[in-house]
Order: C-alpha cells, then sequence, then structure tokens
C-alpha cells in the first residue's frame, strides 16, 4: 500500500511537468477499440485570442491537437489478455495520434474498464491543533480514515476525500483556511485487482512511454457525460464498453461508488456470430448497421443480406429478417442492463434524491437502448454524448469516446486524493483494518 502512495504520487509530478512543457498524451484502452488524444496545453487566454473561447467548464485551459483510434487486440473485458498484440495497438494508436499532432509525446495518462472494482466508504476525524484548517491537518484527517482488508493482490486506484465537517458544518467540498475545533471527513476508496494495473503499467512501459496517470474508465465517462447539476444532485453513469460495462454513482460533484459488469457490445456481436453462424466481423458490421431492440411489423418484411466468402453460393447468398436479428440481440441487452440494475440496487442508488441514470459508450448507440433501459432501470434515463472539448475532430465526439474525452478533463483538473497530501509515514492506512460499510446510506 505504501508502494502504491509513493508511485501515485511520482505520477503526479510527472502529470504537472508533462503539462508543464505543454503536451501530454491520453489513452483509453478498450476491448474493442484503442484511441489516443493528444493535448497542448497553452492556456485560455491564447485561445481566447485566435478562437474567441470562453472558460466553458475548464475546458479553455487545452486543446486536442492529435487523435488516433485503432482496433483493440489481445484485450478481454477491459483486460489485457496478450501483451504482445496490445503493445503493437497502442504503439500504433500513438504514432498515428503523433503523426497527426506533429509533435513527439512521452507521457500518457491512461484509464481501462474491468479489473473487478469494489467501492468503500471510509471515515476520518481529527482535532485540530490550531483553529485554522491547514493542508497539514486534512493530511491528518485522511490518514485517520480506517482502510478495511482489501484481500490479496487489490491495489487503491482512486482515494477521494467527497465531503468534509468542521464541527457542527457538513458539506464542506475544501475546508482549507475555515476556523473550527474538529475536523471530520468522507473518503471514497475504490480498490481494483492489482494485477491488471501491473499488466497495464508494464505494456505502456514496452512501448516506451511514461506514465503520468490512471484512472477508472467508469470514473472518466462520468465527469463527461454527466451534466454538472447532474453531477451535483446525485446521477448514475452506465458506461457500455466493447468488453465490460462500467458502473459510477456521483453526488455532490464526486464519484460515490464504481463497479463493472464483465459484459458489453460485443458479447452482443458474439451471439449474433453464434446465432447465424458468421465471422465475428461481418456480425459487427450487421448489428451496426440493421441491429435494434424493438420489432414492428415492418421488421418482418426487411430482410437482411448476410453475404460472406465461404465459397459455398447457397450459404453466401443467405437473407434473415430483421425480426430475428432483435431475437438474437434483445436477450443479451436485457441481461446487461438487469446486471446494471443489481448493482445500482446494492449500492443504495434508491436512497439518492435524484434517480437520473445517463447511459454512454459505444455499445449504447443501438436504436431503442433508451425505450428498454427506462423500463428496467427505472424512468429517468437518457443517452449522454462526452462534452465538446477544443480541437476534438469530428469523428471523436460520439458516446464512444466519453471516457476518450473524460480523460482529457481528468488530467487538465484531476480532483484532489489522497496522495496529493503529505501522509506522515507513520499514519499510513496498514495500521488499521476494519469492515467497510455503506456509508453513503447514512451521509447523503
Amino acid at each position: 500500500m505504501t508502494g502504491l502512495y509513493e508511485s501515485q504520487r511520482a505520477m503526479r509530478h510527472m502529470r504537472r511537468a508533462a503539462m508543464q512543457r505543454g503536451v501530454v498524451a491520453v489513452l483509453d484502452v478498450g476491448t474493442s477499440k484503442i484511441a489516443c488524444l493528444i493535448l497542448r496545453f497553452d492556456g485560455p487566454e491564447r485561445l481566447r485570442e485566435v478562437e474567441g473561447v470562453g472558460p466553458m467548464a475548464g475546458q479553455s485551459s487545452f486543446r486536442v491537437i492529435g487523435a488516433a483510434t485503432t482496433r483493440s487486440r489481445g484485450v478481454k473485458f477491459g483486460e489485457i489478455a496478450v501483451m504482445n498484440e496490445t503493445e503493437r495497438a497502442i504503439r500504433t494508436a500513438v504514432q498515428a495520434a503523433q503523426k497527426m499532432a506533429n509533435v513527439r509525446v512521452d507521457h500518457v495518462i491512461a484509464c481501462f474498464s474491468g479489473a473487478e472494482p469494489r467501492s468503500y466508504g471510509l471515515a476520518g476525524e481529527w482535532d485540530l491543533q490550531d483553529s485554522v484548517v491547514t493542508e497539514q491537518d486534512v493530511a491528518q484527517v485522511l490518514a485517520s480514515c480506517d482502510v478495511p482488508d482489501l484481500g490479496p493482490g487489490r491495489e487503491v486506484l482512486h482515494a477521494q476525500p467527497v465531503n468534509f465537517a468542521l464541527d457542527h458544518r457538513t458539506g464542506l467540498g475544501d475546508p482549507r483556511g475555515q476556523i473550527g475545533n474538529r475536523l471530520a471527513c468522507d473518503m471514497h476508496l475504490l480498490s481494483i485487482d492489482g494485477s491488471v494495473v501491473q499488466n497495464l503499467l508494464y505494456c505502456i512501459k514496452r512501448c516506451d512511454l511514461e506514465l503520468a496517470g490512471i484512472a477508472s474508465s467508469a470514473y472518466v465517462s462520468g465527469i463527461s457525460s454527466l451534466v454538472e447539476d447532474e453531477q451535483e444532485l446525485g446521477a448514475a453513469c452506465i458506461d457500455m464498453g466493447g468488453g465490460s460495462t462500467g458502473i459510477s454513482i456521483f453526488m455532490k460533484k464526486h464519484m460515490i461508488y464504481a463497479d463493472s459488469v464483465r459484459m458489453g457490445g460485443d458479447h452482443v456481436t458474439s451471439d449474433i456470430s453464434k446465432g447465424l453462424q458468421i465471422p465475428f466481423a461481418v456480425a459487427e458490421k450487421i448489428k451496426t448497421k440493421h441491429g435494434g431492440i424493438h420489432a414492428t411489423s415492418m421488421d418482418d418484411r426487411e430482410m437482411i443480406e448476410i453475404g460472406g466468402e465461404s465459397g459455398d453460393w447457397e450459404k453466401d447468398r443467405r437473407q434473415i429478417s430483421r425480426t430475428e436479428l432483435i431475437g438474437i440481440m434483445r436477450p443479451r441487452v436485457e441481461e446487461i442492463l438487469e446486471e446494471a440494475r443489481s448493482r445500482l440496487d446494492a449500492a443504495g442508488f434508491d436512497y439518492l434524491p435524484s434517480q437520473q441514470i445517463v447511459l454512454t459508450g459505444g455499445a449504447s448507440q443501438i436504436p431503442g437502448l433508451d425505450g428498454l433501459a427506462a423500463r428496467i432501470l427505472g424512468q429517468q434515463v437518457r443517452l449522454g454524448r462526452p462534452l465538446r472539448v477544443q480541437g476534438l475532430p469530428q469523428a471523436a465526439t460520439g458516446a464512444a469516446f466519453a471516457s476518450a474525452v473524460g480523460l482529457c478533463l481528468f488530467a487538465a483538473h484531476p480532483q484532489d486524493e489522497w496522495w496529493d497530501f503529505e501522509i506522515p509515514t507513520e499514519r499510513y492506512p496498514a495500521r488499521s483494518l476494519r469492515r467497510a460499510f455503506k456509508w453513503f446510506k447514512d451521509n447523503w
């Protein structure tokens, strides 16, 4: 745990150094695609002169100068399965983005899904030495949080203070500089399978790149897809990727819960491939072009040419009705949404004041998904697209790029985390191991 705290601090320093140099790359390592965006940080003043950009949600401090995507290889369920293949795919995406930007990058900030995330709510208290809250007091109260036994091989990916209370006043975002006697803190801790992160770190190192930050796809998708009101009042973001579906719940602009379902759009494609006995690539094309969830009487008459290159004339000229295709796709989509619903119920989502759910990610593009999701997840469902950031090419503005765009915002304005503070060495959180509790039922 101590080693991880130190390495996260080192990554933060690296990120600051990269931003001072003015260029950093963000890398979204997904199951179906690997996206790389290169950001230039040259300050809002210069952009305002050139393009008349206003200070919109902090996005004006950077612009995208290079973007590239490539088909992902060697990644399953959001986790690296074949190292050489993934390394080649990452190199391809980064080199193409560098060529477009006409600049070389050494530092990347990466995000990934999968790795079996688990959320914990921690609480800590600290008596102030002086009546004014200092940076050191915040470090002490974070160190006083009782970290549960995460289990063997688990690592902490995010550890964010989500609420501070000073004496009887609660709901403080940043208590520094305020006057009081007793400081309390609620912290959200997200743990993941350590070996998955080690594989990603090793793969990025093999590509001759330095890692300047790492984030969960579910978290960064929520940052880019939820509007500010939703983040404040409480909302869930369901990021439907290729190999896994990330779930994150936001409240008071902080993530308070994250989980993932090991199913995604590739599983729908796989069902079509097996059901119609066609190659995976052909199944993906048919799903993208003709797929859907709600069958109408018209769909019985709409015939889809399957095509193929098997050499058998009869087999290659097969046709199926769109109704048959919908009959294959719908059960799997229902299963993914049902699984997401059970994770939200376990997290106590019903206790939040707002029940808004936002669907994003490449697999959320299936026609009719919002209607089906409203029946399974609750009435307040909308399809989310990532915020527009300066210089983003039109091809990268769809829901499939929610995590890549969110990672840009995370790179430019990271939230305060545990490792941003100087935690006293003797209080590293290996000392107290208590069971975690579902704190946001009590706190929100």
